[in-house]
């Protein structure tokens, strides 16, 4: 029996640490953008590989990490990036006996281009055929898939209903393409929904009053709404309150998986039944720390790293609003 099982793609990030970039700001900051020169060639001061990545492994390693016994249902190629994945997903004790293999297509893949802590990435991913095998869990982490996600989507709605598992659910950008009606069959059934706020913004319209979207969100199923706002922080309704934490003051040196962090920290201590207020102090610390390097799992912490972390970094409390 497993404490977590994530369900989703997984990729081999190859990061491009740029030197020589001009990023051009407006004032809303949100539209930034980064700028080079057309056809030129580029140095790149730093060239990294990071195997075994993607939403549901970020969340896989996160939870093993902090003491969940963790498996992982994913597609890879038959290939070096494929290989190299499995190693990292057993180097970090999530069990690999779920994961197939497709010899028709490449594992995965993404570019990551970092310039001053921001990134831009650019990400391949290979049509699949999902199916899960059985397992037993007591949760499923469903996250990001190619195309081919419908038929996985159903075993899921399938399996959370009959074997009475529960759901964390933080879709992906092809799942939030097609739109709110496509995933309210799944958001019925989801105990905890993960979203950021531009991926809100996306499924119900912009609008900037925070507690109207989380209330909008759960009407649609879930008993716990997280939703991620950046360097401003997090914020999550449990239908009783609405809570608000800031991140902590940490050097950033890349921002890969801080979101995956958050998602894989919050769960974990939920998992181990800690309440909502200790469960958002988690995922800021995972967060926190994974933005101080380079990748999203080199940062992730264990339960002992977790608890120095928010010793060492009291501030800012999480506050209902």
């Amino acid at each position: 029996m497993y404490d977590l099982v994530a369900v989703g793609d997984t990729a081999l990030d190859v990061f491009l640490m740029l030197h020589e970039a001009t990023v051009n700001c407006q004032i809303n900051t949100q539209a930034c953008q980064l700028c080079v020169n057309y056809s030129d060639k580029i140095p790149v001061e730093k060239v990294v590989d990071v195997p075994g990545v993607g939403t549901a492994p970020n969340c896989a390693v996160g939870a093993s990490r902090l003491g969940l016994r963790s498996a992982i249902y994913t597609v890879l190629g038959n290939d070096a990036a494929g290989k190299q994945s499995i190693d990292v997903f057993k180097k970090e004790k999530v069990s690999p006996v779920l994961v197939k293999i497709d010899k028709t297509t490449r594992t995965d893949f993404s570019s990551v281009i970092s310039f001053k802590g921001e990134r831009t990435i650019l990400t391949y991913q290979a049509p699949r055929k999902y199916k899960m095998p059985p397992c037993k869990t007591k949760w499923v982490f469903l996250a990001s898939l190619s195309d081919g996600h419908k038929m996985m989507h159903r075993q899921i709605i399938n399996k959370v209903k009959t074997e009475k598992i529960k759901l964390a659910f933080n879709p992906g950008a092809n799942e939030l393409r097609e739109g709110l009606d496509s995933l309210k069959p799944l958001l019925k059934v989801t105990d905890v929904l993960f979203l950021n706020k531009e991926e809100v913004w996306q499924l119900l319209g912009k609008a900037e009053d925070i507690k109207f979207m989380l209330r909008k969100l759960m009407q649609l199923g879930p008993n716990i709404v997280v939703v991620t706002d950046g360097s401003k922080g997090a914020y999550c309704f449990d239908g009783n309150n609405f809570y608000f934490q800031g991140i902590f003051d940490v050097k950033v040196l890349e921002k890969t998986g801080a979101g995956d962090a958050f998602a894989s920290g919050f769960l974990s201590a939920l998992i181990n039944g800690a309440c909502i207020k200790d469960s958002l102090r988690w995922g800021a610390a995972n967060a926190g720390s994974v933005v101080e390097k380079i990748g999203a799992q080199a940062g992730l912490l264990n339960e002992k790293g977790i608890l120095k972390f928010l010793k060492n970094n009291p501030e800012p409390q999480v506050k209902i609003i």
